[in-house]
């Protein structure tokens, strides 16, 4: 084979390799973190970010799973493909792999800077605030509309307060920051309790109000 066509499959394989990586996102984040129900080391990390959204396993943990598991894959890939082949695609899904912790850190702790970040927020949050069985991917929707896990966020999130992100808050005001006011409201420890009183006074009969007149 010619070295031109070795560098167009190894292309091939690399883009592979990434899109391998959000599918598996997907299932991790599935069966593992939300069907585990915590009975496995990733699911019980995951049951703590999803309770304490600033928490984050510590990186170490995260590099004593990765590294055996990449090595793995490698090794197995060798054994059934050429290199130009098995190297380029545990590139990509390395790489990949990276980019999504990259990507789902940030989307806790900064602000979003463009449309892509703001969809990865918005989508994200929905997974954490509004159903926390849809929404599962978090750089690709692709495998939650496959799945028939996908909602397209169209309403502004109500993010609880004891939950809000830095970025999100005005630190003067306690409010969402302006330039995020379309997109996300903060949940109050009181609001429900507030809205509750609020239509039981407007449920009263109207046979009782005509009386009071």
């Amino acid at each position: 084979m010619s070295p031109a066509s070795q560098w167009i499959i190894a292309t091939i394989a690399f883009i592979g390799g990434c899109a391998l990586w959000t599918l598996l996102e997907w299932l991790i984040h599935n069966f593992l973190g939300h069907h585990g129900k915590g009975k496995n080391p990733f699911g019980q990390e995951h049951v703590r970010h999803h309770a304490t959204t600033h928490y984050f396993a510590p990186t170490w943990k995260k590099a004593l799973a990765a590294i055996p598991v990449i090595g793995g894959v490698l090794a197995l890939t060798l054994l059934v493909a050429p290199t130009y082949v098995a190297i380029p695609l545990v590139a990509g899904l390395t790489i990949m792999y990276i980019s999504y912790e990259v990507i789902h850190r940030r989307s806790h702790t900064h602000g979003p800077t463009g449309p892509y970040s703001r969809w990865v927020r918005r989508h994200h949050y929905y997974h954490h605030f509004r159903n926390p069985r849809m929404n599962h991917g978090v750089t690709t929707p692709t495998w939650d509309m496959i799945f028939g896990t996908y909602v397209k966020v169209t309403e502004p999130i109500r993010v609880p307060e004891k939950h809000a992100m830095s970025w999100l808050v005005d630190p003067e005001t306690g409010e969402v920051r302006a330039e995020y006011a379309d997109d996300y409201v903060i949940a109050r420890r009181g609001d429900r309790k507030k809205q509750a009183d609020t239509d039981t006074a407007t449920d009263e009969p109207p046979a009782a109000l005509a009386g009071a007149a």
